[in-house]
């Protein structure tokens, strides 16, 4: 059987994941002191604890991609002669390479002793394909049955062994004690390793829809069933909120299911626009982040990206006739900067990849 055809639509999502996460929020927070901007300013910061914003749904989309990408990048491998022995020690040699990376990243230029950590995206990521691959070996129905098991699991530990002020609270809970007990301290934004469960699953909702693409079901069959799916994740979402509140934080079961609704459903205007109406031209700016995501993602964990922006300050002032609002033109300067940096390595046809 050959290989799936790459689909221009989840390349283009992808990539403009990547884009926003090098944009770093556009300095739109800036806007936080004009009362009727605000709210779009909160739209590029994590919520404060419960509630979900638009900053909330990056991570989500980029390991929904990741989980899209699995199937098809496994089914052109084993069209290559790949076995199922084969391909598992591939992926735990990415999973390691991806941890590996997630530490030095976030140990990097630090004055203090190394500190191993598996919250930064890179090793959640890395937790959840080692998973997704196990669990993907199975027959769907049972697919169904373990990620519902791993919920179910993930909500009932935090149930279980609730925090004096409540099993969803930002100190004490129990991902916060095992971190403690485990690794010797705690995650600053209250973030835990436990997400990793949630985090996987929205692994997995991004594989079953990886399977689904490259079938012979129609774009309108396909579209149905993609609808369908983001109504009930929505309201999945919504409907376990009054026993699981929605933390982007701590991944929670709640926030799993509403942030997969919102996933999918960018996903459906990117399919709709370029697959099925064909307007595919607009997206190769996006083109050009995606062939280099690991390169533009490593200007800002190893602080290029800082002196980037220091450098090209004393050209643009920071826009200083605007006031505070000079830092958004600003930004812009920068990601235009980083973006003709991944076109200089796209004509060269450099690409960085683990």
């Amino acid at each position: 059987m050959p290989p799936p055809a790459r689909l221009l639509s989840l390349d283009a999502y992808r990539r403009l994941i990547m884009l926003i996460l090098a944009g770093n929020g556009f300095g739109l927070g800036v806007l936080q002191a004009y009362p009727n901007w605000a709210w779009l300013a909160a739209q590029f910061d994590h919520a404060a604890w419960e509630g979900c914003t638009f900053w909330d749904l990056i991570q989500p989309a980029f390991t929904f991609m990741v989980g899209v990408a699995m199937p098809l990048a496994f089914a052109r491998r084993q069209a290559n002669g790949a076995t199922s022995k084969r391909m598992f020690k591939h992926v735990l040699w990415r999973a390691f390479l991806l941890i590996l990376l997630s530490n030095i990243y976030s140990n990097w230029a630090s004055t203090k002793p190394l500190k191993f950590q598996l919250i930064n995206v890179l090793s959640q990521i890395a937790i959840g394909y080692v998973l997704c691959f196990l669990i993907t070996r199975l027959s769907f129905p049972k697919q169904a049955i373990t990620a519902a098991a791993i919920l179910a699991g993930y909500l009932a530990l935090y149930l279980t062994f609730p925090s004096p002020n409540g099993p969803f609270a930002q100190y004490g809970n129990v991902g916060t004690v095992l971190d403690l007990n485990i690794l010797g301290y705690n995650y600053s934004g209250y973030y835990t390793t436990l997400n990793a469960a949630g985090n996987a699953i929205t692994i997995l909702f991004g594989c079953w829809t990886g399977q689904l693409l490259p079938t012979s079901v129609s774009h309108t069959q396909k579209l149905k069933i993609f609808v369908a799916s983001s109504a009930a994740c929505f309201a999945l979402g919504l409907a376990l909120q009054p026993v699981n509140p929605m933390v982007n934080r701590l991944w929670t079961v709640s926030f799993t299911f509403f942030s997969a609704g919102w996933v999918i459903a960018i996903l459906i205007a990117f399919y709709w626009i370029i697959e099925v109406k064909c307007r595919k031209k607009w997206a190769f700016p996006l083109t050009v982040v995606g062939m280099n995501s690991i390169f533009i993602y490593s200007l800002g964990q190893i602080g290029l990206k800082a002196w980037l922006d220091r450098g090209l300050a004393a050209f643009t002032g920071k826009f200083s006739a605007l006031g505070d609002l000079g830092v958004i033109p600003h930004q812009i300067v920068v990601l235009a900067f980083m973006w003709y940096a991944c076109y200089w390595l796209y004509q060269r046809k450099i690409f960085l990849k683990i």
